[in-house]
């Protein structure tokens, strides 16, 4: 942990810590920039008890009087979740935000950095930023992946969304030595669609072992991550051929209406949302909670792991 980077932890989190017992961080930008109030408070309060019901503490963080919180109390996610005009503070933000002792809600990047300082080793998100489709010319690629090759913690996820380019986002990947593990599954998954039709390279459903993996992958000296990829259920998953039908149809629309840059995932969002007829949003509420279930057990398994070799 840095002494330069002031951290609150909430009382829950810093005893887990102590103790050693497995504690999941999560994002707070679900909560500013996904649903509306009160059901993403509803949904926010929904993913930390599937954390729990996985077996671990749940560590919402997010960024309050230049200081990194880690972990929310339930009146810190209603107050993020009722008012407006709270920012989205990615890992390039992150030190302007806390210099000016401002407020923020994580994203997957920042949320990286400040579980590696909280001392954290698992993080949870339904998914990852990545390689956009078009990246050969706007050079648009997530942070997310960046600070994956930065971070020192294991990132559990439903793969990455569908609106993105997931070919060239596992190529980089592979190229960045982050080691991609498919849990419960032999394809990536992209979000809400249980398989993007790219095959994992390495699947690995027991537990026990894929924390051994973790351990193991930062023993050999690499100083990033390792993303494990666990599908949407079921019951929750959207038929890919039909989501990426709607996406194309997007997109062609989004080039006639100007859309580009920052704007264009938000309105891909919205417009496949439309076509399945809302489909989607449940989905991606879905595999919240879902993803964050899988999260505390792996991050259990790793605790026990740790203890055994202590």
């Amino acid at each position: 942990m840095s002494s330069r980077i002031p951290i609150v932890y909430s009382d829950e989190v810093r005893q887990a810590l102590d103790e050693g017992r497995p504690v999941v961080a999560l994002e707070s930008n679900v909560i500013t920039h996904g649903l509306k109030y009160p059901h993403n408070a509803e949904t926010a309060h929904r993913v930390e008890a599937a954390v729990r019901k996985g077996g671990s503490v749940p560590a919402t963080i997010c960024i309050e009087d230049g200081a990194v919180r880690v972990g929310m109390t339930e009146r810190d996610i209603e107050r993020f979740a009722s008012e407006s005009g709270i920012p989205k503070v990615s890992s390039r933000d992150l030190p302007v935000v806390l210099a000016r002792g401002g407020r923020g809600a994580t994203t997957v990047a920042s949320s990286l950095v400040a579980a590696e300082l909280a001392g954290i080793p698992f993080f949870s998100s339904a998914g990852l930023g990545g390689v956009h489709r078009g990246a050969e010319t706007t050079m648009d690629v997530s942070s997310d992946l960046i600070q994956l090759t930065r971070s020192k913690v294991a990132v559990v996820c439903a793969g990455a969304k569908m609106i993105l380019d997931l070919k060239l986002t596992m190529e980089y990947l592979e190229t960045q030595c982050v080691p991609v593990i498919a849990h419960g599954s032999d394809d990536f998954p992209a979000f809400y669609c249980a398989s993007s039709g790219v095959r994992a390279p390495h699947r690995v459903d027991d537990e026990d072992l894929l924390a051994r993996i973790v351990d193991l992958h930062w023993a050999t000296g690499h100083p990033g991550g390792v993303v494990v990829t666990t599908p949407p259920r079921d019951e929750d998953a959207v038929d890919s051929d039909e989501a990426e039908a709607a996406i194309r149809d997007a997109l062609v629309q989004a080039e006639r209406d100007g859309v580009t840059g920052q704007g264009l995932t938000k309105y891909l969002m919205h417009a496949v949302d439309r076509a399945t007829g809302g489909r989607t949003a449940q989905a991606n509420m879905a595999v919240l909670i879902s993803t964050a279930e899988v999260g505390g057990r792996l991050a259990a398994a790793h605790a026990r792991h740790r203890a055994e070799q202590s």
